[in-house]
């Protein structure tokens, strides 16, 4: 078993090219297909504290699903994190995790300060 993780979403090409950075630099990461199995509460809150966010950091205002759930700019962490939680794709993504530590991969450079 590795000791990376990513939070994975095989259609997105950030997600990809983090992947295959990975890949590159000899890791073999558990893959966390997270749209498939969305993290709950306990999961999300942890993957927060070791990228150092707050929810509002990590959520995808872009997307539909953002509206449709009646957030907004004062929505609580709570709130932000229950509805990550109903909806993944409102989860940026990749997240790679290495031990305590979590990157965003948005750009996929920024992994490589977890490869050690």
């Amino acid at each position: 078993m590795s000791d990376f993780t990513i939070y994975h979403n095989p259609r997105c090409s950030k997600s990809r090219a983090t992947l295959g950075l990975l890949q590159e630099n000899g890791i073999e990461p558990e893959l966390v297909l997270y749209l498939e199995s969305s993290p709950d509460a306990v999961e999300l809150r942890s993957l927060l504290d070791k990228l150092g966010f707050s929810a509002a950091q990590l959520v995808r205002r872009g997307e539909e699903a953002y509206k449709a759930e009646g957030l907004g700019a004062d929505s609580s962490e709570d709130e932000l994190i229950a509805a990550m939680c109903r909806q993944p794709k409102l989860i940026e993504r990749p997240i790679v995790v290495h031990e305590n530590r979590a990157v965003l991969g948005r750009p996929p450079e920024n992994i490589l300060g977890l490869i050690d």
